[in-house]
């Protein structure tokens, strides 16, 4: 199998006695391990050495989430507030001042993730970096980053290591001075840009980096918008592989915040809009990815802020109905060009019975026998190229046939025509 072009390895091939001895004693050592990091931990024995063992161990199984929340509490309880010539274990209630304060952290790519105990925690005075036992908790935070780093690249779908990587940087803004905090989050995003290039469509690596760019931007960090910035880095990746939909969506939630920052006109907003379906049909026309889901559901994000009812039109709310209607007849045509040598592009035939039934609802009106018959001949098409859905257009064609008989079911009565 492959993953966005990533060749994994097989694993169904037999197994021959010496693997599978071999096997055995690897299942045997990693149980030992669990057992004696379960052990320290239940005598609360946060040192150095117990954090050294859970790196075995994650290096073995990354999955290992329970390990993750372990490796917290090491820091938080023990190596964050130990002193750097203690060899002592401490316990959690030596572990702390009582002039410390509670504070919030979030480590959430994937909320499941996160544990109780690690989201509020006692910590001490960020202007007073405490050292830890092999340096400062500014040593500590970038040696344990790094640590991640090639766990990262050899696992870039594992939602534990992005978590706890979010929460060491989370510890950083609490615990550090803004500068060198800022410093690391900085670092962060050279980071993911560099995972961003070697698989573009990794959603945790997008996800990922919304979350870095949030915190930047966030006044705890001293930062600004990189609104400007990041959408320009959406078109670069974009146009560097169209069928990125981590791309195309975030590209779609920055928008609104764009126009509004540029404190933007009617008419900008309306050229921008233009712009944006130029793009996107440029994209459509590109060698095959006509047949790409990932740009037609970018081009149903810029028409849902045509036809959609009032309030979702995020690009250009102040468009009259007659210029949302005129703008979506010219659609219909460009789509009907766009069937021209690629008759066998389910997405063309969606979209043209699509916004064929919305513009008769814009209009306040059923769709017209023409618009019918032709709405009919798509769907004949849709039920050969895409049979799989074909309890869906079973759906749409009973839509059809209550346009006929029955106006309760008339477009602007919002009945079930929608696709």
């Amino acid at each position: 199998m492959a993953s966005h072009g990533i060749p994994r390895s097989s694993t169904t091939e037999p197994k021959t006695e010496q693997a599978r001895l071999k096997e055995q004693e690897q299942i045997q050592e990693y149980t030992a391990l669990v057992d004696l990091i379960d052990a320290k931990i239940a005598e609360r024995q946060y040192t150095r050495e117990v954090l050294d063992l859970t790196s075995k161990l994650l290096k073995k199984n990354p999955e290992n989430y329970t390990i993750w929340n372990v490796r917290r509490r090491l820091l938080i309880h023990g190596l964050f507030s130990k002193q750097s010539d203690s060899s002592l274990p401490l316990t959690e209630s030596q572990s702390f001042s009582p002039g410390a304060t509670t504070t919030t952290s979030s480590a959430n790519l994937s909320s499941s993730a996160t544990t109780s105990w690690a989201s509020k925690e006692t910590l001490p005075n960020r202007a007073s970096p405490i050292p830890g036992k092999n340096g400062t908790t500014h040593d500590l935070i970038k040696g344990d980053l790094d640590f991640i780093f090639p766990l990262m690249i050899e696992y870039p779908k594992c939602y534990w290591i992005w978590n706890y990587r979010l929460w060491l940087l989370d510890q950083a803004i609490d615990r550090l001075e803004v500068d060198v905090a800022r410093e690391l989050w900085s670092r962060e995003l050279a980071l993911v840009g560099k995972m961003l290039n070697r698989d573009s469509r990794n959603f945790h690596g997008w996800a990922y980096r919304r979350g870095v760019i949030s915190q930047l931007e966030s006044s705890k960090l001293h930062g600004r918008s990189m609104v400007e910035s990041e959408f320009g880095y959406t078109t670069k990746m974009v146009k560097a592989h169209l069928s990125n939909f981590s791309a195309w969506h975030y590209r779609s939630k920055l928008i609104p915040r764009l126009l509004t920052e540029r404190a933007a006109s009617d008419l900008e907003r309306y050229q921008f809009l233009n712009n944006e379906f130029e793009l996107i049909t440029n994209a459509i026309y590109a060698d095959a990815y006509p047949y790409a889901q990932s740009v037609w559901f970018y081009y149903q994000f810029l028409m849902s802020t045509i036809v959609d009812e009032v309030g979702h039109a995020i690009i250009t709310p102040n468009l009259t109905d007659e210029d949302r209607i005129e703008y979506a007849t010219k659609q219909l045509v460009n789509l009907r060009d766009m069937l021209d040598g690629a008759e066998d592009c389910k997405w063309i035939y969606n979209a043209l019975l699509e916004y064929t039934l919305a513009l008769s609802r814009m209009q306040n009106r059923q769709p017209l026998e023409v618009d019918k018959e032709e709405c009919r001949s798509w769907l004949a098409e849709l039920r050969k190229l895409d049979p799989l859905r074909s309890g869906r257009w079973d759906d749409v064609e009973k839509s059809l046939k209550w346009l006929d008989v029955d106006s309760r079911f008339a477009p602007e009565s919002g009945g079930p025509i929608e696709l």
